[in-house]
């Protein structure tokens, strides 16, 4: 009797497990054909959703800082400086291409973080006089601390990868209106003296997750 309940007992357990795995892989695969048909409207433009935020992750990413005044002194040379402008830490991906380059030049340089003779932000640094931008290469912008306390950085694309995209990024900010830009050296020990004036901090990325 005892060896039949045991039996019994086994069989009944065995039974409701595999109908839970059959419900979850239900699941499970419902929620796949879900993700499959929402990335396909995104990518028809049947959707709100943007392409990029669903197919790309690590892509260009910069930290826009509106200065004062700024300096950069690259493996302990001689000092370049700015004035009134901007001072912007990028950092490349390894998903971004030229169209990356081309749309943060353009957003970065449209920035509208400056005041007019109301007090209001509303001019870039296109419009205030003598405006300027510091580039710097931060690839420690893809750090990530998530697990334990010392940073990864392996998201951050390779240098033969990233180093023609942050050229190309240079040249774009630099055809803008004959928009003075200071660059740093990619790759190279910088110091960086920053004079944020506000304090104003904006992050930009290029697939418009910020």
């Amino acid at each position: 009797m005892i060896v039949v309940l045991v039996r019994f007992f086994a069989f009944t357990i065995l039974r409701h497990l595999l109908r839970g795995a059959h419900r979850n892989g239900g699941i499970r695969n419902a929620r796949s054909r879900s993700s499959r048909r929402r990335f396909r409207r995104a990518r028809e433009g049947r959707s709100g959703d943007s392409p990029l935020t669903l197919t790309r992750d690590l892509i260009m990413r910069a930290v826009v800082q509106r200065v004062a005044k700024a300096s950069i002194s690259v493996n302990g040379g001689a000092r370049q400086e700015i004035g009134q402008g901007l001072v912007v830490l990028v950092a490349v991906g390894p998903d971004d291409g030229p169209d990356d380059a081309r749309y943060m030049a353009e957003k970065i340089a449209g920035l509208r973080i400056f005041q007019d003779d109301a007090g209001k932000m509303n001019l870039s640094v296109r419009d205030i006089d003598h405006g300027a931008c510091l580039l710097v290469s931060q690839f420690t912008l893809f750090g990530d601390a998530r697990r334990g306390k010392r940073p990864s950085f392996i998201s951050a694309a390779q240098p033969d990868y990233a180093i023609p995209l942050y050229n190309q990024f240079v040249e774009l900010m630099r055809r803008v209106d004959d928009l003075r830009v200071v660059t740093g050296e990619f790759g190279a020990d910088m110091m960086v003296e920053i004079h944020n004036d506000g304090p104003v901090t904006i992050l930009v990325d290029s697939a418009k997750l910020f």
